[in-house]
């Protein structure tokens, strides 16, 4: 990926892993590469006073084989990106209810003066 575009984004974890992502999900392929003709694509700024510090973002392993050659592995992540955004409003809403059921819970217990 393009590491001196404005909207790449770089997170390491304690376990070694790390996620390399366009902000703004144009990079079918990411973490290996960006599209050639990448409509969003933006150079960091230069002007701006950047002070780099010992933290380097780690190698990008190894791209297997298939991507660049099978359009097909594309379509697979769009698909599964799909799949897992559709389910996200219905787990957010059993997460939500189920807070509210917790406060209603807490709120009852704290009025009762007694002991159960």
């Amino acid at each position: 990926m393009r590491q001196d575009c404005k909207h790449f984004q770089s997170r390491s974890y304690p376990t070694g892993d790390t996620v390399r992502k366009c902000a703004l999900d144009l990079a079918p392929e990411a973490p290996w590469q960006c599209p050639a003709d990448c409509s969003g694509y933006e150079p960091r700024r230069a002007d701006v006073n950047w002070n780099y510090g010992s933290l380097v973002t780690p190698k990008t392993p190894d791209a297997p084989p298939s991507v660049g050659e099978d359009p097909s592995v594309a379509a697979l992540l769009d698909e599964a990106e799909d799949i897992i955004n559709s389910v996200g409003e219905s787990i957010r809403e059993d997460v939500d209810q189920e807070r509210e059921r917790e406060a209603k819970r807490a709120r009852r217990r704290r009025w009762w003066p007694f002991g159960r």
